[in-house]
């Protein structure tokens, strides 16, 4: 890639969000950073005025904003999008700037798209584990998923156009992200630097006064940590600009994101063994959340005790190396509740 070349990253997204941030900081940390142009998507001035600051051109706008998705992807060479894995118009707005790229210059554009493992999730609500387990260098597996799971609807989108060969696509597929983020976007201010799943979990806990589960939280699912999910989107990156064919695409382009496994139950007594120790309850044990604290706390869902049960075998296949553990996940939420109470004191 030379001098010329852009990189849109976060497009279709704004780079506050906890993965998107975390991926750009990697990026600013690769060694080929001086040859990269990188755009990246967000929604205030102030927060493209710190882009700036570290070296990131910001565009003011959203993935709402169809005609500008389309505009700055046709302006690229690679798109990494972060933002929501089922906003089925901004993903055709990028392919449809991809394919004026690609008109334009002959080559297929990289577009490294995030999605998740959810899925893989099933109807448990907390009342039983799966045997189902999901193998992303399974090709066949993995388009046995029923077009109706979460998702699947922009999964297969993509998966059509790089068959149509006018980019090339990679999926990428977290699973339950843990760890406050750090790095030179969460320093300046920009990024969220929380994930989503176990601070809901944290959040209707400390509301309740205990620990909480979905049903009995016997459901399993894979977690992996920040920076290392975002390791494996350089490792994509990296091995997609040497050579799109050198690892799998479009169908064969699925890349789960795990280290470990853990049951829902154990995330809630890691939380209420915290609140106790924190003052915040007076009993360790979770217990399971009532329908209407679920309505409350989870709009409705029961998502939370699903299964979704993978392994990560063709992105460790390319390269991607991974150290945390499920106690390196479980001690992590202390310091996560730790940092959520700062963060309400300060309000």
């Amino acid at each position: 890639m030379d001098n010329s070349s852009h990189i849109c990253n976060n497009i279709a997204h704004h780079p506050t969000g906890y993965i998107g941030g975390t991926v750009l900081s990697h990026l600013l940390k690769h060694p080929e950073v001086a040859n990269f142009n990188i755009t990246a998507l967000t929604r205030s001035n102030d927060k493209a005025e710190k882009l700036k600051a570290i070296g990131v051109k910001g565009v003011v706008g959203s993935h709402s904003d169809i005609q500008l998705l389309t505009t700055l992807s046709a302006e690229s060479d690679i798109v990494i999008a972060t933002a929501d894995a089922d906003d089925l118009g901004a993903a055709k707005a990028i392919l449809a700037g991809l394919k004026k790229r690609h008109a334009a210059t002959g080559v297929a554009p990289i577009y490294i798209h995030t999605s998740g493992t959810g899925v893989l999730a099933d109807k448990a609500t907390g009342d039983f584990a799966t045997d189902v387990i999901y193998d992303d260098s399974n090709v066949e597996q993995i388009a046995s998923l029923p077009d109706s799971q979460v998702h699947r609807n922009v999964d297969l989108e993509l998966v059509h156009a790089d068959a149509e060969g006018y980019a090339k696509i990679y999926i990428i597929l977290p699973s339950t992200i843990w760890g406050i983020a750090t790095g030179p976007v969460a320093e300046h201010g920009i990024q969220n630097v929380h994930s989503q799943q176990v601070p809901a979990l944290i959040h209707g806990s400390l509301d309740r006064g205990r620990a909480g589960t979905v049903g009995q939280g016997k459901n399993i699912w894979p977690n992996v940590e920040i920076d290392e999910v975002a390791d494996l989107y350089i490792v994509v990156f990296d091995a997609a600009r040497k050579n799109p064919d050198s690892i799998g695409h479009g169908r064969e382009g699925f890349y789960f994101g795990e280290t470990a496994e853990h049951t829902l139950y154990e995330v809630g007594k890691a939380i209420g063994e915290a609140l106790v120790a924190l003052g915040k309850s007076d009993n360790p044990e979770p217990t399971p959340f009532t329908k209407e604290e679920i309505e409350k706390y989870f709009a409705g869902s029961s998502y939370l005790g699903t299964n979704s049960r993978c392994r990560a075998n063709h992105s460790r296949a390319i390269g991607w190396k991974t150290k945390k553990t499920k106690a390196d996940f479980l001690a992590s939420i202390k310091p996560e509740i730790e940092a959520i109470l700062k963060q309400k004191n300060k309000v």
